[in-house]
Parts: C-alpha cells; structure tokens; sequence
C-alpha cells in the first residue's frame, strides 16, 4: 500500500512514521504532487499556526492539490482545522472541505487543552472496534465546533466536534499516533477503508 504523509514543514511527522511501522505500513513523507495524487492513502499532519502552515501550502501548490484528492485522506490536530473553512488562529481561510469554522476555547478554562480525554458519539468506521469514552491525545488552543460533518465529539468546556468526515476525507483533532492502542486502532481502521 503507498502511504502518502503530507510534508509542508508542519512538524511532528516521525511519530505518524513509528505509529505506522507499527501496523507494518511505511509512509512516505513527501511533497510530490505526482505521488500524492496517486497514493492509496494520504495522512495530512500538522503541529503549529494555522495561519502559517496554510502559506506553506499554498507555496508549495498544495492548496489547490489536497480539496480534489480522491482517496482516503486523513488529517490530524492542525490538518484537520486547515481542512475547515477558517480558523480564528492568524484569521485563517482554510481548505473549504469541512464546512465549519474553527474557534478559539475561551479564557475560562487552560488553553492549551493538552492531555487525554475522551471521545463520544462516534459515528464512522473509522471508529470500527473502538468504544464510546475512549481516550485519545490532544494538544490545541482551537477547535471545530459541533456541525453536521462531525463524527466524534470531545468535551471541555461544552462539546465539541473532535473528528469530522464528508466522503473520502476524514479529520481528527487529537493525535492517534500517540493515543496507545486505541489511537492506533483509528490508524488501522483508515488504512483499511
């Protein structure tokens, strides 16, 4: 299976390359249009500021590229908010996939959320054998509020969408490859969809 991981200098990519190992996949980190146009699966990370990582994107031609991929394509933390329509971080426009806007958790509660916590109403099978309350990683300051697309919520400070799907494109706000087991269960169910 060719395994594309989306390589726009938005850090933290060795571990989706452990976590892969792991299953006994191997992803190939790239920027190669041709190969990420024709790989089975595309991973599409992110670690750091919205509004910078989309600059990368849109220099590097992959703007234009991830919205019409055909394939299963997965984005994780930052990936999946540059794959909304905006986010308040850096007053972003994002990819237009999802159709919902990325906020800011308010001052009331730590921003960073950081640490694990649990994922409810899951509804895809990218959640196959996974259960309800399980708990998964997550690093962010922003999130995707509840909105049709949403395939799982989180809650810390109310609800919110923490993974979201709408046909071949999937997204998680929390990290898979540094959830355990049941992270990489998520991993193995996309691998197979």
């Amino acid at each position: 299976m060719k395994i594309a991981i989306i390589d726009y200098g938005a850090g933290n990519i060795q571990s989706i390359q452990f976590a892969l190992e792991r299953l006994g996949f191997e992803g190939i980190l790239t920027n190669d249009v041709a190969f990420i146009q024709s790989a089975d699966k595309v991973i599409f990370p992110g670690v750091g500021e919205a509004s910078s990582a989309m600059k990368k994107l849109k220099a590097s031609g992959l703007a234009e590229i991830i919205p019409n991929l055909t394939q299963p394509v997965l984005g994780i933390c930052l990936g999946m908010q540059l794959m909304c329509n905006s986010s308040e971080e850096g007053n972003t426009k994002g990819l237009g996939i999802f159709d919902v806007d990325v906020q800011r958790f308010s001052n009331a509660v730590k921003v960073p959320q950081m640490g694990w916590n649990k994922i409810n109403n899951l509804n895809s099978d990218l959640f196959k054998n996974t259960k309800e309350n399980e708990y998964m990683y997550l690093v962010h300051s922003y999130y995707a509020p509840i909105c049709a697309e949403m395939i799982a919520s989180t809650n810390y400070e109310f609800d919110y969408a923490s993974a979201l799907q709408k046909n071949n494109f999937y997204g998680v706000q929390f990290h898979p490859e540094k959830s355990g087991k049941a992270g990489e269960q998520i991993i193995k169910n996309f691998l197979t969809l």
